[in-house]
């Protein structure tokens, strides 16, 4: 199969991977509604035909944070991306640093930020708060150190939302015995997996915390240790905090909610994004596209803004574009991409969003990206 989309990746995943760690990435929480609205409203949204228009020359670039992006798309924080391919963050941050997007290191990574800063480039850093403050201001000096330009301060999980999937494939609430014949299993029906991933990827810890977990050597054992660690207590008062390590911007992650975003402002943020855990979260919710035009008329002047969640072409982002986004991130397209086929892969999700784009743009004789907004789109 050749992948002509970002959904044919997704395919080309399943059949390659375990089927633990396809379903952990692939699935929502609980009934995952909120995982399909997030698809369906973008899907729902029609874009403006236009013709007769002079798009010889397309703009595509983005100024944001001190950044050029080369385009108005980011890779999301995923976690345990290593256990997609071997040493996954760093394949996946280099297809991004070739295509000039930023790639963005999840807190619960398998390679460690300083593994992905010497091997590729310096990536946005996602911070999770855990109870152990002495730690996170160690995390935070060791992004610091190796050069990461931005924050992401991913708000929406002080709890991990119940993902039945999970609990299906026998990821979690498995028996240690149990868990080890599934895993046993999944590694002989994947051999191309097994030897790329199991054999030549280790280690398959979580490299940037490891330090902090106490419990468990494989990856699945530090999920409960994860859930009793994150801390939730944390309010926008500890921003302050932040700021006594980290002198950088910083992006608060997983707002749906305008008054959120307002005090989002209030807390010196310079950036957020609209997001709701790619459906991984509170089940029931607004999609991430629903959610976007309102908090961008409340909050549009004062931070940059970026959604994530559903976007799944270049189609998607000019939407995104057209109602107040100023650039999109993506999590399971490049998860997918990464699953299915390493670096190569990634780079040609990347290449078909802006192929992709690129069409949106003519069609609707937008010429650049930074001009994008509501007129772009046939809302009847």
């Amino acid at each position: 199969m050749k992948a002509a989309s970002v959904s044919d990746f997704r395919e080309l995943a399943r059949r390659r991977l375990p089927n633990i760690f396809f379903e952990y990435i692939d699935g929502g929480s609980y009934a995952e509604e909120t995982l399909r609205r997030n698809v369906a409203d973008l899907e729902a949204i029609a874009l403006r035909q236009l013709v007769m228009r002079d798009t010889t020359k397309l703009n595509m670039t983005v100024e944001t944070l001190g950044q050029t992006l080369q385009m108005p798309v980011g890779l999301s924080p995923v976690g345990m991306a290593g256990m997609y391919a071997r040493r996954g963050e760093v394949q996946a941050a280099r297809a991004a640093a070739e295509a000039g997007a930023p790639f963005c290191l999840s807190t619960v990574g398998v390679c460690s930020v300083e593994e992905v800063a010497k091997a590729a480039a310096p990536p946005w850093f996602q911070l999770y708060m855990l109870k152990d403050r002495g730690y996170m201001r160690e995390l935070l000096q060791r992004a610091k150190a190796v050069g990461s330009p931005v924050l992401v301060f991913t708000v929406d999980l002080p709890t991990p939302g119940s993902r039945y999937r999970d609990i299906r494939s026998g990821f979690t609430g498995a028996t240690p015995l149990q868990a080890a014949l599934t895993q046993a299993w999944d590694g002989v029906t994947h051999p191309g997996w097994t030897w790329d991933v199991f054999v030549r990827g280790r280690p398959h810890t979580l490299g940037t915390v490891v330090g902090a977990v106490t419990e468990g050597r494989r990856v699945t054992d530090f999920l409960s240790w994860i859930a009793r660690n994150f801390d939730r207590s944390v309010t926008w008062k500890d921003m302050d905090w932040i700021r006594e390590t980290w002198d950088g911007p910083i992006v608060v992650k997983g707002v749906l909610d305008a008054a959120d975003a307002r005090d989002a402002v209030k807390a010196g943020a310079q950036g957020l994004v609209v997001s709701n855990h790619g459906g991984r979260q509170l089940d029931g919710v607004k999609s991430s596209i629903s959610a976007l035009p309102r908090i961008a008329q409340a909050v549009g002047g004062d931070l940059e803004i970026y959604m994530d969640g559903g976007i799944r072409s270049g189609l998607d982002v000019l939407k995104a574009l057209a109602l107040g986004a100023k650039a999109c991130f993506v999590g399971r397209p490049w998860a997918w991409a990464l699953g299915a086929g390493g670096q190569p892969a990634v780079t040609k999700m990347l290449d078909i969003l802006r192929a992709e784009l690129a069409v949106a743009m003519i069609l609707t004789g937008c010429t650049n990206v930074q001009d994008a907004g509501r007129s772009l789109l046939d809302e009847g």
